[in-house]
């Protein structure tokens, strides 16, 4: 898991997806007040990806709040070529997301929020699995989760105190 400094980063080189747009109300004795919330999702599509939540009282400002959100926290996801390095289950809440690597040329195999994340990742072959509760939030958090999880054969080399060698013998 290594976090990323937005500033750092080329700002054209960042691409954003709105991921869904929530509207509450509030009755008061005029009427209702209606807010908005905005999930949003950043990547420059080659291994950083972000996400953040806005919320306002106009739509717009909403999701320039959930970017500038979204551009704080930022992350390095470890990748292997096109895919992930192994499977993996991402917890959050009630959500669970299954991340399996799959061959190049499958494509990604995902539903909303998590397609959002992991093409925002620049993860081009993966399948994947959304189980529990499908809240775009939880499952958005379960998969960043799950993404930051994600270890290397030389992290676990060097966690061990090994070779790479040594651990595919």
């Amino acid at each position: 898991m290594v976090k990323i400094d937005a500033a750092k980063l080329d700002p054209k080189s960042l691409q954003e997806r709105v991921v869904g747009i929530n509207r509450v109300s509030k009755t008061v004795q005029g009427g209702r007040i209606f807010k908005f919330s905005a999930l949003v999702v950043v990547g420059d599509g080659n291994g950083v990806v972000g996400f953040g939540l806005g919320k306002s009282s106009e739509v717009p400002d909403a999701i320039r709040k959930g970017l500038e959100d979204a551009k704080k926290n930022l992350y390095m996801i470890p990748m292997k070529g096109t895919t992930i390095p192994h499977e993996l289950i991402g917890k959050f809440g009630a959500s669970k997301v299954l991340l399996k690597p799959a061959a190049q040329g499958t494509g990604v195999i995902a539903g909303g929020p998590m397609r959002a994340v992991l093409e925002m990742a620049g993860i081009k072959d993966i399948r994947t699995k959304s189980l529990g509760s499908n809240n775009p939030c939880n499952v958005v958090n379960a998969t960043m989760q799950g993404l930051l999880s994600l270890k290397t054969l030389e992290d676990v080399a060097k966690i061990r105190d090994r070779t790479i060698k040594q651990i595919l013998n």
